[in-house]
């Protein structure tokens, strides 16, 4: 059986948000699934997804700061695309650097993540509304 679904997320503040459930609520049909692998995919160039931490809500904070201490909106001054505000080009390159998209495999029904595993939303925009998600589950 192979799936595709798309997903709205609901709106967050910027920052690095455990959207596991938020996801799994919407695919009754991975119960289905005893085999498989799910590919989890965001339709944007300002967030992020990762998959880390599950259960200290102080890794998502830590996650924030080091990326914004990394890449850091006071630079904003020597980007050129910055028409949406200093959080424009920052954005962009801290989705770049973590990534658009994971895969993970799927095993009775339920994603596969480890016990302390669960994924993240990474919303690197100050206001950055709903953001769409495409979920492809390959599997038996």
């Amino acid at each position: 059986m192979t799936f595709q679904k798309e997903i709205t997320l609901k709106s967050k503040p910027r920052g690095f948000h455990l959207i596991s459930n938020e996801i799994l609520s919407q695919l009754p049909e991975l119960k289905s699934i005893s085999v498989g692998i799910a590919h989890i995919f965001i339709k944007h160039t300002s967030a992020s997804l990762t998959i880390n931490e599950n259960a200290d809500p102080s890794v998502r904070t830590d996650m924030e700061t080091y990326f914004n201490s990394a890449v850091s909106e006071s630079n904003a001054r020597f980007y050129e695309h910055t028409l949406e505000g200093t959080d424009d080009m920052t954005s962009h390159i801290k989705a770049s650097i973590i990534g658009s998209s994971v895969t993970m495999p799927v095993s009775n029904g339920k994603f596969n993540l480890g016990t302390w595993q669960g994924i993240y939303l990474c919303e690197h925009r100050n206001h950055g509304g709903s953001r769409k998600i495409v979920v492809t589950v390959i599997g038996e």
